[in-house]
C-alpha cells in the first residue's frame, strides 16, 4: 500500500467561503434585523399595511361584482325560452337527447297585491345537476308536494310569513315549510315550489353541459358561460396589482434611507467582517439579505393581518354586494405578486447602501467614518424633466384615447404608463432640489446652513425622502384637484343627492327613470295611473307619518341649455314657489324681481350663454335633461338660433345661498316673474313632493315610506352614498399629509442619527438647545415644503395633461380649484413639520466625550 492512500485527501473549498459563508451572512442578517427592529419597524410596518391593504382591496374589488355565471350554476351552458311557445316540451326534449343531463327551471313574474313590486314563482328541483349553487336553504326543508313552498326572508318579511304559515297566493294555499336564498343575488325574492308546481310561465331556463359545442351552432337563445366574462384589461385585478406596485415603489423609496443609515451603524462591525476575509459580495450580501428579512417577515405579517382583517370584513361586503361571498375567495395571485413586490422593494432598496459600503476601504470602515457624499449627476435634473415630458404626452393620450372610446385597454395601459414616468420623474428630480436648496440658503443663519447641508450631504437618505414624500402628496393633489374640477362643474353637477333629512315623492311618470308607472300608464296591459289628488293625499300621508309636510315642487316644460360646446345642464328646474321658497327660509324681498332664474350653484349667475329654452324649441330640439346627463339633448339642440318665442337668451340669474345644494333638490328654480313673462303658467305641473324632516331619516322609516309610495304607485328617493367634494378632498389631504409625516418622521430620524457625531461636537463647543432644535425643525419644515412643492407641481402637470384633451370640459376644469386642501399640503404641512421638529429636538446627546461601538 502506497503511502499516498494513508493521507486525508486535501479540502477543496471555494477561494470565498462558498455556501456555509453566505449561510453565516445571512444568520447575522437575521440578527441584525432583530436587533435593529426599532430602526425598521416603519419600514415593516408599511409593507405590513400594504399588503394586507392589497388583499383586502383585491377580495373586495373582485367580489363585489355579482357573478357572471350566477346564472348558470355548475353548467357550462344556458338556452332561455320565452312563453307562450307551442314548441317548448320538443326543444327541451331535444336538449335533454342531444347532451344528456339538464336542469330546466320554470319562471312566473306575480304582482304583490297593492304594490307596484312582484316576486318570481320558481319551479326547480334543489337536487337537480346543475342549479344548486342558485339554491340555499336557511331554515325548514325545500318543497316536496303540490301544497307545500319555500320563500325568501324579503317575501317572507313582506306577507309576514314564517315556517308553518299557510299562505293564500294566486287561489292556492300553500304551507310554507322554509326560507331559501339565493347566493348569488340575496336581493332577489322568489317563492319556490316543487318541480311541475308552475302552470304559466313566463321563462323557462334550461342548463345544460354542450361539452364545446358553440352556441350559435346550438341556437339563438343559447348562451354559453365562457362568454360572460369580460375581457376588458380595466378591471379590478388589474387596478389592485397596479395600486400594489405603486404602493410598494413608495415603501421602496422609504426603505433606502433606513437601510443606508443601518449599514453606517454597522460600518466597525462590517469592517471587521472584512477584516477577516469577507468578500464584497459578502459585506453586499449582509444589507442585501437585511433587506430581504424585512420585506418576508412584513409580506407574511401583512398576508396574515389582511387575512384577519378580510374575515371580519367579509359580512359587510356581502350585505353591500347582495350575493353570498366564500371565506376564502380572494384573488390570491394578486396577494402572492404583493407579497412578492414587497420583498423585491426591500431587496432593491438595500441594494444601493450594500453597494455604497462594499466600495469603503477596510480601514476606512473600522473607522467608523462615513463614505464621503456622492454629487448628483448632471443628467439627473435633464432627465427628470424629460420624464416630465413623457409623463405628460402619455397621460394627454390616455385622455384622448378615453374620451374617444375607441381603445380603453390602451387608454387605460397609457395612463399607468403616464403616472410611471411621473413618479420616476420626481424621484430624480428630488435630489437636484436637495443641493439647490443647500445653496439657497448659504446666507440663513448657522442652525439653518447646517441642517441644509447636512441634507446635501446625505442626499442618498434626504433624496429617497423627499420622493417619498412627493410622491405621498402628489397622490393627494391628484386626488383633490380631479375631484374639484369634477364636482366643481356648474351645469353637469355633482354630489349627494339629498340630504339624510330630505325625501322627494315623485308624481307617476315623473323622478330618475321616468317613475313607477312611466309615461303611458293606463294603456294597454298597465293599470290606470291614480288621480293627482289621490297622489297628493298619498305624498301627504308620507310626511305626516314621518312628523313633517310635504312641499309641492312644481316644474314647467322649461330647462336651461348652454349654448356651447361640452358639458350642459344636468338637473331638475323648479319653480320658486313661495311656499318652497318659505321651506328654505327665503323672503320675497332677497329676490330680485327681474330675476329669471335663482340657483345656488355657484359660478353659474356669471356663465355666458346661458338659454333658458320651452315650447316649441324644447321639443324639437331635445334639450331636456332627460335626453343624457349633461350632453344637453339631441345633436342639434345647439345648432339653432334663440328665437324668442321659444328661447331666452342671457337669463337673468341670482345666486341665492339659502337652497339646497343637493343634485336631485330644488337648487335651481324658475321665478314667478319668468313664468308669467314666458306664458308658462298653462304647461305648470306637480313633479313631486318635497319632505324635510327634523331629524335624519331611519331605515325602517325609509322603508315605510317606500310601501306607502309602492302602494300609491309613486316613487320616492333619499339619500344616496355619492361623497361630497369636502368629503374627498378633505381625506385625500389628510391621508396624503399623514403619510408624508410619517415618512418625513423616519426620515427626520435617520438623517440626524447618522449626523449623531456633528451634533455632539456643536455641543461639546457650546452649542444651545435652541441651536439644536433649529437645526432638526429646518431639516423637517426643509424637507416637508420641498416634497409639498414637487409633488404639487407633479400633480398639476398630471391633471394638465389629462383635462387638454378632454373634450367636455378641457383646461376650464382647473378652474375649480381647492385652494384650502392645497394651503393645507403646501403651508400647514411644512408647518406642521417645523414646530414638530423643534418641540422634539433640543435633547442633548447621552455621550458626548465618545462615540459607543455599535
Amino acid at each position: 500500500m502506497s503511502a499516498a492512500l494513508l493521507e486525508r485527501p486535501d479540502a477543496r473549498r471555494a477561494p470565498n467561503g462558498g455556501v456555509p459563508a453566505r449561510r453565516a451572512v445571512v444568520r447575522w442578517a437575521w440578527r441584525l434585523f432583530r436587533r435593529e427592529w426599532r430602526q425598521q419597524l416603519l419600514v415593516w410596518a408599511l409593507i405590513v399595511v400594504a399588503v394586507a391593504a392589497t388583499l383586502i382591496g383585491a377580495a373586495v374589488s373582485t367580489n363585489t361584482p355579482a357573478p357572471p355565471n350566477a346564472d348558470f350554476g355548475t353548467a357550462t351552458d344556458m338556452a332561455t325560452f320565452n312563453t307562450p311557445d307551442p314548441h317548448l316540451s320538443a326543444q327541451i326534449a331535444a336538449l335533454q337527447q342531444r347532451f344528456g343531463k339538464a336542469d330546466v327551471i320554470y319562471n312566473q313574474t306575480v304582482a304583490i297585491p297593492g304594490s307596484i313590486n312582484s316576486y318570481i314563482l320558481r319551479s326547480q328541483d334543489p337536487h337537480g345537476p346543475f342549479g344548486q349553487p342558485m339554491l340555499s336553504l336557511v331554515s325548514g326543508h325545500y318543497p316536496v308536494g303540490p301544497g307545500q313552498v319555500a320563500v325568501t326572508s324579503g317575501l317572507a318579511s313582506t306577507f309576514k310569513l314564517k315556517v308553518g304559515s299557510v299562505w293564500q297566493m294566486g287561489g292556492k294555499t300553500r304551507t310554507v315549510v322554509g326560507i331559501v336564498a339565493d347566493p348569488m343575488d340575496t336581493l332577489h325574492d322568489f317563492a319556490l315550489v316543487a318541480p311541475g308546481q308552475v302552470t304559466g310561465p313566463a321563462q323557462v331556463t334550461v342548463l345544460f353541459d354542450a361539452h364545446g359545442v358553440s352556441p350559435a351552432k346550438i341556437g339563438k337563445n343559447v348562451s354559453a358561460e365562457s362568454g360572460q366574462t369580460a375581457q376588458n384589461i380595466v378591471n379590478p385585478q388589474t387596478i389592485t396589482v397596479v395600486a400594489a406596485t405603486l404602493g410598494m415603489l413608495l415603501i421602496a423609496l422609504v426603505s433606502i434611507g433606513g437601510f443606508t443609515v443601518l449599514a453606517q451603524r454597522r460600518l466597525r462591525s462590517i469592517g471587521m467582517l472584512g477584516s477577516i476575509g469577507a468578500t464584497n459580495r459578502h459585506i453586499r450580501l449582509v444589507v442585501a439579505a437585511n433587506g430581504a428579512v424585512v420585506g418576508v417577515a412584513g409580506a407574511v405579517a401583512g398576508l396574515v393581518v389582511g387575512l384577519a382583517g378580510w374575515l371580519a370584513y367579509r359580512p359587510v361586503v356581502e350585505s353591500g354586494a347582495h350575493h353570498l361571498i366564500g371565506p376564502f375567495q380572494i384573488p390570491w395571485w394578486i396577494v402572492g405578486v404583493a407579497m412578492v413586490l414587497a420583498v423585491i422593494a426591500t431587496f432593491l432598496a438595500a441594494l444601493r447602501p450594500a453597494r455604497a459600503v462594499a466600495r469603503l476601504p477596510i480601514v476606512a470602515a473600522l473607522s467608523g467614518r462615513p463614505a464621503p457624499p456622492k454629487k448628483v449627476h448632471r443628467w439627473a435634473a435633464p432627465a427628470g424633466i424629460v420624464f416630465f415630458v413623457i409623463a405628460f404626452v402619455l397621460i394627454g393620450d390616455a385622455a384622448t384615447r378615453g374620451s374617444n372610446g375607441s381603445s380603453q385597454g390602451s387608454a387605460y395601459q397609457a395612463l399607468v404608463g403616464g403616472f410611471v414616468a411621473l413618479i420616476v420623474a420626481v424621484v430624480l428630480l428630488a435630489p437636484f432640489l436637495v443641493s439647490v436648496l443647500a445653496r439657497v440658503g448659504t446666507r440663513g443663519p448657522v442652525s439653518v446652513r447646517l441642517a441644509l447641508r447636512d441634507m446635501a450631504r446625505y442626499r442618498a437618505r434626504s433624496g429617497s425622502a423627499l420622493g417619498a414624500i412627493s410622491v405621498g402628496i402628489l397622490i393627494a393633489v391628484v386626488v383633490c384637484v380631479a375631484s374639484a374640477a369634477r364636482f366643481g362643474n356648474v351645469l353637469d353637477y355633482a354630489g349627494p343627492n339629498l340630504t339624510s333629512s330630505q325625501l322627494i315623492v315623485y308624481a307617476v311618470g315623473q323622478g330618475p327613470g321616468g317613475g313607477p308607472g312611466g309615461p303611458g300608464s293606463g294603456g294597454s296591459g298597465n293599470p290606470p295611473a291614480p288621480s293627482m289628488a289621490s297622489q297628493e293625499r298619498t305624498a301627504h300621508t308620507i310626511a305626516t307619518a314621518l312628523g313633517s309636510h310635504s312641499v309641492a315642487l312644481e316644474s314647467t316644460n322649461a330647462t336651461l341649455q348652454h349654448a356651447q360646446a361640452g358639458r350642459n345642464w344636468s338637473g331638475p328646474v323648479y319653480v320658486a314657489t313661495p311656499q318652497l321658497l318659505a321651506e328654505f327660509g327665503i323672503k320675497a324681498s332677497q329676490v330680485n324681481p327681474n330675476a329669471d332664474i335663482l340657483t345656488m350653484r355657484p359660478g353659474l349667475s356669471t356663465m355666458s350663454k346661458m338659454q333658458l329654452v320651452y315650447g316649441n324649441y324644447f321639443i324639437q330640439n331635445g334639450a331636456g335633461p332627460g335626453n343624457g346627463p349633461g350632453r344637453g339633448g339631441g345633436p342639434n339642440s345647439r345648432q339653432f338660433p334663440c328665437p324668442p318665442s321659444d328661447c331666452l337668451a342671457n337669463p337673468m340669474i341670482q345666486t341665492v345661498n339659502a337652497l339646497p345644494s343637493g343634485t336631485s333638490a330644488p337648487n335651481t328654480l324658475t321665478t314667478e316673474h319668468a313664468v308669467q313673462a314666458l306664458h308658462l303658467r298653462p304647461s305648470l305641473f306637480v313633479a313631486g313632493w318635497l319632505i324635510q324632516t327634523p331629524q335624519p331619516l331611519t331605515a325602517s322609516q325609509v322603508s315605510n315610506a317606500r310601501l306607502t309610495a309602492a302602494a300609491g304607485g309613486l316613487s320616492i328617493e333619499t339619500r344616496n352614498s355619492i361623497p361630497s367634494l369636502t368629503t374627498i378632498t378633505d381625506w385625500a389631504t389628510a391621508a396624503g399629509t399623514f403619510l408624508a409625516l410619517c415618512i418625513l418622521g423616519m426620515s427626520i430620524g435617520l438623517i440626524r442619527s447618522e449626523t449623531a457625531r456633528d451634533l455632539r461636537t456643536l455641543t461639546a463647543t457650546g452649542a444651545s438647545p435652541p441651536t439644536r432644535r433649529m437645526i432638526t425643525a429646518t431639516t423637517a419644515g426643509a424637507l416637508a415644503f420641498l416634497g409639498a412643492v414637487l409633488g404639487t407641481i407633479a400633480g398639476y402637470i398630471a391633471a394638465i395633461a389629462f383635462f387638454q384633451d378632454n373634450q367636455l370640459d378641457g383646461l376650464s376644469s382647473l378652474t375649480s380649484i381647492p385652494v384650502t386642501n392645497l394651503l393645507i399640503i403646501v403651508v400647514g404641512m411644512p408647518l406642521v413639520a417645523f414646530v414638530a421638529g423643534w418641540l422634539l429636538a433640543g435633547r442633548e446627546p447621552a455621550v458626548i466625550s465618545r462615540q459607543p461601538m455599535e
